[in-house]
């Protein structure tokens, strides 16, 4: 399978792109520019990549319905602030991305896992969405639930970048997988900057086969972790959180972790 890897700015002409054959990479020897996005062009659809569109980035097992994908390079200091600060910076880049092994594919992990998603959908899964972010910053979007970074006992820029509710009551968070997954464990890390957090007594996860399981949370910084029989699914969500009777206003989410198979 043939993978080509392109930077393209905002005019949408090509500064570079290379194609190869299952494994691709790209050399790419500048500085990005406002408006400049990594575009993945495959010769198939529903494939299983790994990907690693930044040396700050780690490595991530995505699945693409479609040809192509497009990756917003955040370049802006307000989309900045939930990256690392060596991410896309400097003018000497290098981008793979490879068709993902059997093995990889099918291993029992962390299927929620996607340090590459964004905040609108992209065509690449795992992908996070909510029907709230606090100020529309990017600090507290959805998808930095499902980047990996487990740092908690902070609020704000990274690494301490969550999603966060904007004290909104029916808060809802959504982990779309874009195929058949099979899961059995759900591990939640709540934000735990106390005093100034509060959290979840209680949340309810309700999945697309139409079955829910609730989870009783307590004031920690570990993960808190639900096991049940699997399921197979294509997406959650997470909803119906019940907030402490504390002082704070502002419960958050650091990261979910959903566990399982993925379906070859």
């Amino acid at each position: 399978m043939d993978i080509k890897i392109a930077v393209i700015n905002k005019h949408n002409k090509v500064k570079k792109e290379k194609l190869l054959s299952r494994r691709a990479y790209l050399d790419y020897i500048g500085s990005y520019e406002e408006g400049d996005c990594i575009q993945v062009t495959t010769g198939e659809k529903g494939q299983y990549l790994i990907v690693q569109l930044d040396e700050a980035l780690n490595p991530s097992l995505i699945y693409l319905k479609d040809y192509v994908w497009e990756y917003h390079i955040p370049l802006s200091n307000k989309a900045r602030e939930a990256y690392s600060p060596k991410a896309f910076s400097g003018n000497k880049h290098y981008i793979s991305v490879r068709k993902a092994e059997e093995h990889e594919i099918s291993q029992y992990q962390n299927l929620a896992l996607n340090p590459h998603d964004q905040q609108n959908n992209s065509g690449a899964y795992p992908h996070a969405s909510a029907n709230v972010e606090t100020r529309n910053d990017s600090t507290f979007f959805a998808r930095n639930a499902i980047d990996g970074v487990i740092a908690n006992t902070d609020h704000g820029p990274y690494p301490y970048q969550s999603w966060g509710i904007n004290q909104q009551a029916d808060a809802c968070i959504k982990i779309d997988f874009g195929r058949l997954v099979i899961i059995d464990k759900i591990s939640l890390v709540l934000r735990g900057d106390y005093p100034h957090d509060s959290y979840w007594t209680h949340a309810t996860i309700s999945f697309s086969d139409g079955s829910s399981e609730s989870i009783g949370l307590e004031k920690l910084l570990e993960p808190q972790t639900i096991n049940f029989p699997p399921k197979k699914i294509k997406w959650l969500e997470l909803k119906e959180l019940i907030k402490a009777e504390d002082e704070s206003p502002f419960p958050a989410l650091t990261q979910i972790e959903v566990f399982g198979h993925n379906i070859s």
